[in-house]
Formats: structure tokens, sequence, C-alpha cells
């Protein structure tokens, strides 16, 4: 048994202690739509891709650039920030807390197995969210105290084509159901599946290569927002 199924039994079990853990949290950017960044799939620089999106009405996006030097990364990510803001968007980064914190953005994304709980105490008003890839995980994570886990891949992803296997809605609804706060679809969602994705129990979307590959971000974006409004 993986360890994060006997912490969600024992989580389950006590509601009362699911109520303390997601008491502090913070509430979804609205819309729920996460564009995350990928410059190897990008057409454009990131700063550009990323206010194309903010103009097409994203309004969270996550810095992913993990290879980047800790000072460029940091610095990109204060631009990034200071464009999103001025946009009144959520801007997050992936992993680093230390550049989250030294550019002022909005909080964290963690890999799997990451620890929502320590973020917290060094995040204390920051959105934390968790990659999870089964349903038991994310809710596992949830419960922990992350504000929103991202189930993937939900379908099989240009982005990551080795990645895998796709999980399905099936897998989605299960976490929909299990985890005691909001699941985010993430793998291979574009216009034609976003719907059905809401339907299955996301709270919301996130997309990468969709976006950066796009020749239009802007008008993918609201295509994107187009379906998952139609939900």
């Amino acid at each position: 048994m993986q360890p994060w199924v006997k912490q969600v039994k024992g989580i389950c079990g006590y509601p009362h202690g699911v109520n303390q853990l997601t008491s502090r949290k913070m509430n979804l950017p609205s819309p729920p739509f996460l564009v995350i960044s990928d410059r190897g799939q990008a057409r454009r620089p990131l700063i550009a891709i990323a206010e194309a999106a903010f103009r097409g009405g994203c309004r969270w996006f996550s810095l992913r650039e993990k290879d980047l030097p800790a000072v460029e990364r940091r610095d990109l990510l204060r631009a990034l920030a200071v464009l999103g803001h001025r946009f009144g968007a959520t801007v997050t980064a992936h992993e680093d807390i230390a550049a989250v914190i030294a550019a002022e953005a909005d909080g964290v994304h963690l890999p799997g197995g990451g620890d929502p709980t320590a973020a917290r105490r060094r995040l204390p008003r920051g959105l934390i969210g968790v990659s999870a890839h089964a349903p038991e995980e994310a809710a596992a994570q949830l419960a922990a105290g992350a504000d929103y886990v991202t189930l993937s891949p939900i379908f099989l992803s240009a982005s990551k084509p080795g990645y895998g296997p796709a999980v399905g809605l099936d897998a989605l609804a299960a976490a929909a159901r299990l985890a005691p706060g909001p699941v985010i679809a993430l793998g291979g969602i574009d216009a034609t599946n976003a719907a059905a994705c809401l339907a299955a129990g996301a709270r919301g979307i996130a997309v990468m290569g969709e976006v950066m590959r796009a020749a239009d971000p802007e008008a993918t974006v609201r295509r994107l927002l187009v379906a998952i409004e139609k939900k």
C-alpha cells in the first residue's frame, strides 16, 4: 500500500481534523485556469506569452523553468509577477520557494511527494499546490494542507509524450469524490475536452503546451475559457 493511501484513510476518518487543516487555505484564482510555462515549447519569449495569456483572460500563471540558474529564474519570476499583478493575476513558481519570496510572487507548486505543511510555514499567505498522479495521492495532499492539486496526465500529452499512462476521466472523477479540496486537471487538455474534465469533477484546468506552442496565445486562452465556461 502506498503511504499516501494510509494517510488519506486516516484523515478521512476524522472530518474535524480535515476542517482544521483546510481552514487556513487560500482560494483558487478566478477563473480556475492555470497556464504553466515551458520555454522549450514556447514560440515567443515567456514574458510575451504571459502577457498574451493575461490579455486573453488568464489570471493564473506558474513559472516552471527548473533548469534556469537561480538568479535568472528569480528575475524572470519577478518580471512575471509585476506583469501579472497589473492584470490582477496570481503568479506562482514550481518548487522554488526562495524565488517566490524574493520575487514577491503569490505561491508555489510542489512536485509529487512535496510537503505543503512545510511550504505553508514559509508562505503563510501563498497559494500552495502539489502534483499528484493518483486519486488517493491527490486526496492525501489536500488533506495535508495543499490549496489544490493537479492530477495528471488526464489525457496523453504532447508536452510530455513519454509520461503516462493517461489516468483518464474516471480517475479524475474518483479524485474529485475523494479529495477534500480542489483538483485541477492537467495533461492533454484542450478546448475539445476541457468541459469534460469539469463535468468529471475537476475544479479547474491547467495547460502547458497548448498555450506555449500556440501561434496566438491570447486567442487560445480565450477559446479554452469559453470551453470551460460552457460546462
